[in-house]
């Protein structure tokens, strides 16, 4: 509690004639009581508890000498994960106010934890939002669960009410499923490991389809086991799909929000984990009933089409002769047509040969045209080639007698470098060079001994 010594009351002296009204009273206490308590923190029991149709909480808070009336609005009441119970002790953090209408102080709630389990519910809210942030309550990393599992396995204590729920209702509701425990206690020091490590042996031995983790309700010290990082890590990573089933619809634990699916009950969650046996004989019926209307349709339509085709049958013997009648109808429609088109290709092939006789040239004429005209193109040519071949043959001979070869022929050689280049000069070799001489017969490499120019 604090005091704010700077708040006036506004209240008159002893004595003064001002007088106040009742509200105008409540209100200046009001604000007294207000401008005095900051929030606080109160202990004690929760008595006549109602939860309005609006959502808020009325209830009283008391202990063994003293009793106070409390309100918690529904904004807040919605955050809290349960909803409390007459008898239960809590601890709240409220504001202090006056209800002017009756002149009653009451304590505004803020938030409540249980009793002497404040720092685990804080411990709880932190290691929530740490896995909130992880991801690891996002409903798109949950499994799908099977519908028809080979068998479900139970994760609790032997001792625990729990396991009686479940085995009672998988014995109502699917007794054609097994059901196989995995031995683990559900509270005290060291009940998370061992849950761990039965979860760890569920996982090794992958002989269900679905696990179901279970206890009845508590306290939450009761239930703390199941806010177990490690746990709920194993859980999450768990490939064989989780149902959480922990305490009364009301109880969360950190194992809910990261299981699969969370059952409000242990039973609840034996409800959820396969359909039931009577449902599935349903869907059987339903199915053997469609199959035998669909038998029926199939050998109704397979009985008109019998029908139809023992009214187009006939014997063999008129079947044979009605397909002699055919065949010997077709023959003679066969000799028919080849006789007409004999005929017309007949007739085709006479008048093709009467235009080919008239369209036919004078060969005989034609021969003797074309071999005087070749005779007149063969002497036309060789006059022509006449003026020419002589020109020819005189550039020859002028070709011939200005042939480098003829000089050679009068002894005379072409000599090259070792490039292939002529040599003109004497001046342009030294001693030891090697020349090419082409001769009119051949050619000859030699050296150069000796270099002389022209005085």
């Amino acid at each position: 509690m604090t005091t704010n010594p700077s708040f006036s009351t506004d209240l008159p002296a002893a004595g003064a004639d001002t007088v106040l009204t009742v509200a105008q009273l409540n209100r200046q206490v009001g604000n007294l009581l207000e401008g005095n308590f900051s929030r606080i923190w109160v202990r004690g029991e929760v008595s006549n508890f109602t939860q309005a149709a609006s959502g808020h909480w009325y209830f009283t808070i008391k202990d063994e000498r003293a009793s106070v009336r409390a309100v918690m609005f529904r904004g807040r009441a919605q955050a809290v994960s349960f909803v409390p119970k007459a008898g239960e002790r809590f601890e709240f953090r409220a504001t202090v106010t006056l209800y002017e209408p009756r002149g009653d102080y009451q304590l505004q709630v803020e938030t409540l934890r249980r009793a002497g389990q404040g720092d685990l519910h804080e411990a709880f809210i932190r290691l929530k939002e740490k896995l909130t942030a992880e991801g690891l309550f996002d409903p798109s990393r949950k499994r799908a669960l099977a519908t028809m599992p080979r068998a479900v396995g139970v994760i609790t204590s032997l001792a625990a009410a729990a396991l009686h729920d479940v085995l009672t209702a998988m014995a109502r509701r699917a007794p054609h499923v097994p059901v196989i425990v995995y031995p683990a206690p559900v509270q005290g020091e060291g009940a998370a490991a061992q849950l761990r490590q039965a979860l760890h042996a569920a996982i090794d031995r992958n002989e269900v389809d679905t696990l179901l983790l279970v206890r009845g309700g508590g306290s939450l010290e009761d239930l703390w086991s199941f806010n177990d990082e490690a746990l709920a890590r194993a859980v999450a990573a768990s490939p064989i799909p989780v149902i959480c089933g922990v305490g009364h619809e009301t109880d969360f634990t950190i194992c809910d929000f990261v299981a699969d699916l969370r059952a409000p009950t242990p039973t609840a969650a034996a409800e959820l984990s396969c359909v039931a046996r009577q449902e599935c004989l349903d869907q059987v019926e339903d199915l053997v009933v469609a199959l035998a209307r669909q038998q029926r349709r199939i050998l109704e339509r397979a009985a008109l089409r019998l029908d139809r085709a023992m009214a187009q049958l006939v014997s063999p013997q008129q079947r044979l002769a009605q397909q002699r009648r055919q065949i010997g109808t077709l023959q003679q429609q066969l000799w028919r047509a080849v006789c007409r088109h004999s005929e017309l290709e007949g007739a085709r092939l006479n008048l093709l040969k009467t235009r080919l006789g008239a369209a036919l040239p004078p060969v005989a004429r034609r021969r003797r045209e074309l071999d005087a005209l070749q005779r007149r193109l063969l002497a036309a040519g060789a006059r022509q080639l006449r003026a020419p071949q002589a020109r020819l043959d005189a550039a020859a001979l002028t070709l011939q007698a200005l042939s480098p070869r003829k000089i050679l022929a009068r002894g005379y050689a072409l000599v090259r470098d070792p490039r292939g280049e002529l040599v003109k000069n004497a001046l342009d070799l030294s001693a030891g060079d090697r020349l090419t001489l082409e001769l009119s017969q051949g050619s000859a490499d030699v050296e150069v001994l000796k270099t002389t120019g022209l005085l």
